[in-house]
């Protein structure tokens, strides 16, 4: 883990579990009630994504509130004063002035009430997807969650798999891991406690107090989203509204959505890039230039024969779901699926890289709970593929399949080229010297990525 779990005391002393990680302009944010617990949501991509790319040019903070995580637990109390004492309390411990906000949904109501309540120390305020359990943008999905509260005094176990499911999506491949994160984050009391706060939760209260720059994002796509961000908007004296494509997977924002949140912050930081120089720019520096990552799912045949037509077909659907999250939280583009395989490219070898441990790191944390293992064996190269009807051809594309082929089941296998392009980015590799592929006259020289030492070395 790239951080170490620390505490703070509050000063009605209640002890906050906290972690920090990068550099930059301090960007502080308060859990997502439901399911907040530092070291267990890292086992969801999306999440350890987001983490990580904001850590690149910011200062994260994260945080677990009173009564839930790796916080005090016999401490529960949801009440907007009590959430600003635990914020205040972490940004106080750390030595921080002044910092940015960012709210996420199901955060409740701290982040515009400390912002409105101290102006002083609140430099900017970023808000995704600012709907409210008033609005009727998920009426379905709130529901459902209403209608299991009874299940919770009968068998706290089945409220924790059926909720997991419900948060997921009934088929979701992330529903093991929410219910773990369920389990830990909250007991039936903190569980009971939380809803009622969540639904009591009246952000508007706050709204024309904010004094901070305020940046709201949306995803486009669904009309509410926009009539919902508008009024936050609206109400907000110093805020601005934009619009990030599609593709964003649960409550967490996509690369452009993170891309937008760290620009807003710290305006210097594109003159930064820019002024970087070669190093930061030699893997960009050839606009057509794409790396190309192969996956595939070893023993595929195999499955199908033993599990039968309608039992493998379930798998699939997990390994689908999986990919396509690591795919969409690194920004990652699917050019095509041949069923127990996926075709994808990047613009940037960094990501591409990223997106491969954490494929991989999703699939080892899914088998570690399942008698069906489902192991995928992964390959990258780069180079200047040719686009036609929205499929890329080419010998780079040819090289990445030949390479994943050569890949064992958990194995990530780059061409030289890739981990050239990822030089000096932290990576861990192994040579694995010269392999002769088909189709190719000359040896490619392999490398593995070590994706586990890469991880305990984070």
């Amino acid at each position: 883990m790239p951080y170490s779990v620390r505490y703070a005391n509050t000063s009605d002393g209640v002890s906050i579990a906290y972690w920090a990680m990068g550099s930059g302009v301090p960007l502080v944010i308060p859990p997502v009630l439901s399911t907040s617990h530092l070291e267990m949501e890292w086992q969801i991509v999306s999440r350890r994504a987001v983490y990580e790319a904001l850590a690149r040019d910011a200062r994260v903070v994260r945080y677990d509130c009173r009564g839930i995580g790796m916080s005090q637990r016999d401490a529960i109390d949801f009440s907007t004063e009590a959430a600003c004492r635990d914020l205040e309390a972490v940004v106080d411990r750390l030595g921080i002035e002044k910092f940015a906000l960012l709210r996420l949904p199901s955060s409740g109501d701290v982040p515009f009430a400390y912002a409105a309540q101290h102006p002083e120390r609140v430099s900017h305020v970023v808000i995704w997807e600012g709907h409210s359990v008033q609005d009727d943008l998920d009426i379905p999905r709130r529901g459902q969650l209403m209608a299991i509260d009874p299940v919770m005094d009968e068998d706290w176990e089945l409220y924790v798999r059926i909720r997991a499911r419900i948060i997921a999506g009934w088929d979701g491949s992330n529903a093991p891991i929410l219910e773990a994160i369920l389990r830990e984050t909250h007991s039936p009391e903190s569980m009971k406690a939380m809803n009622q706060a969540l639904m009591a939760s009246d952000p508007e209260l706050y709204l024309d107090a904010i004094q901070a720059p305020t940046l709201v994002l949306y995803r486009g796509g669904i009309r509410a989203r926009e009539d919902n961000a508008r009024r936050f908007a609206s109400r907000i004296a110093n805020a601005r509204l934009q619009t990030v494509r599609e593709q964003a997977i649960g409550p967490y924002p996509n690369e452009d959505g993170v891309n937008a949140m760290l620009d807003f912050i710290d305006p210097a930081r594109p003159a930064r890039q820019e002024a970087s120089g070669p190093e930061h720019d030699h893997e960009h520096e050839h606009s057509d230039l794409r790396v190309i990552l192969f996956s595939d799912l070893e023993k595929h045949s195999a499955m199908m024969q033993r599990l039968g037509d309608e039992g493998g077909r379930v798998l699939l659907r997990e390994h689908e779901i999986i990919t396509r999250e690591a795919l969409a939280a690194y920004g990652g583009t699917e050019v095509k699926t041949m069923g127990d395989s996926f075709m994808a490219s990047f613009g940037s070898a960094t990501r591409a890289l990223e997106c491969a441990t954490a494929l991989q790191k999703a699939f080892a944390d899914r088998n570690a709970t399942s008698d069906e293992m489902l192991r995928v064996r992964v390959g990258l190269s780069a180079g200047e593929p040719i686009a036609e009807d929205d499929d890329l051809f080419g010998a780079a594309v040819i090289q990445a399949a030949r390479i994943a082929d050569q890949a064992k089941g958990g194995e990530i296998l780059i061409a030289n080229v890739v981990r050239e392009l990822a030089a000096g980015k932290g990576f861990l590799f192994a040579d694995r010297g010269e392999i002769a592929l088909r189709g190719f006259d000359d040896p490619v020289r392999l490398y593995e990525l070590r994706w586990e030492q890469q991880a305990n070395v984070a």
